[in-house]
């Protein structure tokens, strides 16, 4: 099965509406499929012989939705298990889980923010270490869109850059999440970019989203990516250097060539920026 082993690589969001346009694409439309292991574990049938013909021609990437790692409710270890299964299964490489938790005596449907202090960095990692040894990886933990902060002894930032030292776990950066955040928040984007230990980003995510208002933007992934995270995608690339990078869309799907155009430009992207880090070396060889 093919393994996502290039950082200049563009993915698309494996949904199952989108199945059968997926099956349909000609190998190399694109780089890798990410798929959410919670929505694929024990699956048979039509479904599970479909994933098995994506996994067979497409790498595959996976991100979890409900593992709930800053929750307080014991870690789910039977998903956990599920999961190592299924990404053993299909050769992913990369895994990763929200910042957040979903649930509470239940689930919750939806990524809730934690607060930003000390003791949420250290309950946060623990959980996080324990997931990493179940799954036998390193994982990574993505920044999540929130629009009312429960607490905030820290910033935002020293929050993120706290949980990835103590954890020793990676960062999946949501540059529209960022985005989002910047402006419902108040804070700049790219002063926060400059502050991310690079060397920690395993992959990006990029998205749609809805303007609510000029200083209210909420996160939808049901939208094409607007001008300004393409830009920010930009600057993470030029700071950071090239990573795997993924397009989520959650519904509104539009003709799956429009979702391939939009693969195209993180490609673009990524090649415009690989060809200058190339140049770069060069002139300092």
């Amino acid at each position: 099965m093919p393994v996502l082993s290039s950082p200049a690589s563009a993915g698309l969001g494996l949904r199952r509406s989108l199945i059968p346009e997926l099956l349909a694409m000609d190998d190399g439309a694109v780089d890798f499929l990410e798929l959410a292991p919670d929505n694929w574990i024990g699956v048979g049938g039509r479904f599970g012989e479909q994933l098995a013909q994506l996994s067979a021609r497409f790498p595959l990437s996976a991100h979890g939705l409900s593992l709930s790692l800053g929750g307080t409710q014991p870690l789910d270890m039977d998903l956990l298990r599920g999961t190592r299964e299924l990404i053993d299964r299909h050769g992913i490489a990369l895994y990763s889980e929200h910042l957040s938790y979903a649930s509470d005596d239940g689930h919750l449907y939806d990524l809730m923010p934690m607060p930003f202090t000390d003791e949420a960095v250290r309950h946060v990692a623990a959980r996080i270490r324990v997931a990493q040894d179940v799954l036998g990886r390193r994982i990574a933990v993505e920044n999540v869109s929130y629009y009312a902060a429960p607490y905030q002894a820290l910033a935002e930032i020293d929050f993120i850059r706290a949980v990835l030292d103590e954890a020793g776990c990676d960062l999946l950066l949501d540059v529209n999440n960022l985005y989002v955040n910047s402006i419902n928040h108040g804070y700049d984007a790219r002063a926060f970019l400059a502050r991310l230990p690079g060397e920690r980003i395993a992959s990006y995510h990029i998205a749609g989203h809805f303007d609510e208002d000029i200083d209210l933007k909420v996160d939808t992934h049901g939208a094409p990516v607007k001008a300004d995270v393409w830009q920010l995608l930009a600057d993470a690339y030029r700071r950071f250097g090239v990573r795997p990078t993924l397009l989520e869309r959650d519904f509104n799907f539009p003709p799956l060539q429009e979702l391939l155009a939009e693969t195209g430009r993180i490609r673009a992207t990524q090649a415009a920026y690989a060809d200058r880090a190339r140049l770069l070396e060069q002139v300092h060889a």
